[in-house]
């Protein structure tokens, strides 16, 4: 395996008893790349990344991560990543200060940089004033900002963070994005696991994970160009009743809520925009506008998860 890429796996895979939590994912991630591995819950993106961290054994495969084996050494890994786990890891009895302190022992900050570092935490969480706040009392965007400054207190080569914006609203969420995408420029590598949907869009590159497959792999505009149907929006009145309709008419192959709105996966989108004009009208629903767009993150993933089980269905049939 190259030593170029910060993270590189091959057929990686872990097996519970009889179930298959990651089935033989293989990928690469560049140095100072924004990776998102994205999936539903359940889909073994939270089992991928506890293997790339050196904290649970793979059953087989082979990966090297910040050039160091997986298989075998995955206490080395360890001091050479920054880790932000799902559920939230700080003390909520101690100060900002404390827990940011406790980090740099855990991480082995050097002792003459831990009060530059520990500025540093603060000034980038924003919580230079509420230094000695106690955790607990701080609202989760604070809490996550923190978390992600003790993870790289030691100034990591690549950072991992599991599900980290859940729970968090939006703004605290798009801030916490501004910070990543700042890691990134500054040359650390970080792979991060979402379901979030729009998420996606910030990420340099994808991989798509369901079911413990990889089922789609590149840059999200790549993504798009996946899909081989047209996608309509559709603004009309009563947008729920009229979705329900669209389902029972078969007019289109696919049609879900989409903010105010309703997308149709179609196969052409001259043809299908009259006939879901005429059938609407008919029905006696108002229609605003129908037009085709570029398909979202969403739709992209809906789309081929939707291929994918349609394909586990006939293998099973054969």
């Amino acid at each position: 395996m190259s030593t170029e890429y910060a993270v590189e796996v091959r057929d990686l895979s872990r097996v519970f008893g009889d179930f298959v939590a990651v089935d033989r994912i293989s990928l690469t991630v560049e140095k100072g790349q924004v990776f998102g591995f994205l999936g539903p819950n359940g889909a073994g993106k939270s089992t991928t990344i506890r293997m790339l961290c050196g904290l649970l054994l793979p059953s087989s495969g082979a990966g090297r991560v910040a050039g160091f084996d997986v298989m075998t050494e995955s206490e080395t890994i360890k001091r050479h990543i920054g880790y932000m786990s799902q559920k939230f890891s700080l003390y909520d009895d101690l100060s900002v200060e404390e827990n940011i302190d406790f980090y740099a022992g855990i991480y082995s900050v050097p002792k003459d940089k831990r009060k530059a570092r520990k500025e540093w935490v603060l000034e980038m969480a924003g919580l230079t004033n509420k230094r000695k706040s106690l955790t607990g009392s701080l609202a989760g965007g604070w809490k996550q900002r923190l978390a992600l400054g003790c993870a790289v207190l030691h100034e990591p080569p690549i950072v991992f963070l599991d599900e980290p914006t859940s729970g968090v609203d939006p703004l605290s969420r798009r801030r916490f994005w501004d910070l990543i995408a700042q890691m990134s420029h500054s040359g650390t590598t970080v792979f991060v696991t979402t379901h979030y949907m729009e998420e996606a869009e910030y990420c340099d590159e994808l991989a798509l994970i369901y079911r413990g497959k990889m089922i789609a792999h590149g840059k999200p505009t790549e993504l798009k160009t996946l899909i081989p149907e047209d996608i309509l929006e559709i603004r009309v009145e009563r947008p729920f009743e009229a979705l329900e309709r669209l389902e029972a008419s078969k007019l289109a192959q696919e049609v879900a809520l989409f903010g105010d709105a309703l997308h149709a996966v179609v196969g052409n989108a001259a043809l299908a925009t009259a006939a879901l004009s005429d059938f609407l009208a008919q029905q006696g629903f108002a229609v605003q506008s129908i037009k085709q767009v570029t398909p979202s993150m969403e739709d992209v993933f809906v789309s081929l998860i939707e291929l994918d089980d349609c394909q586990r269905a006939q293998g099973e049939k054969a």
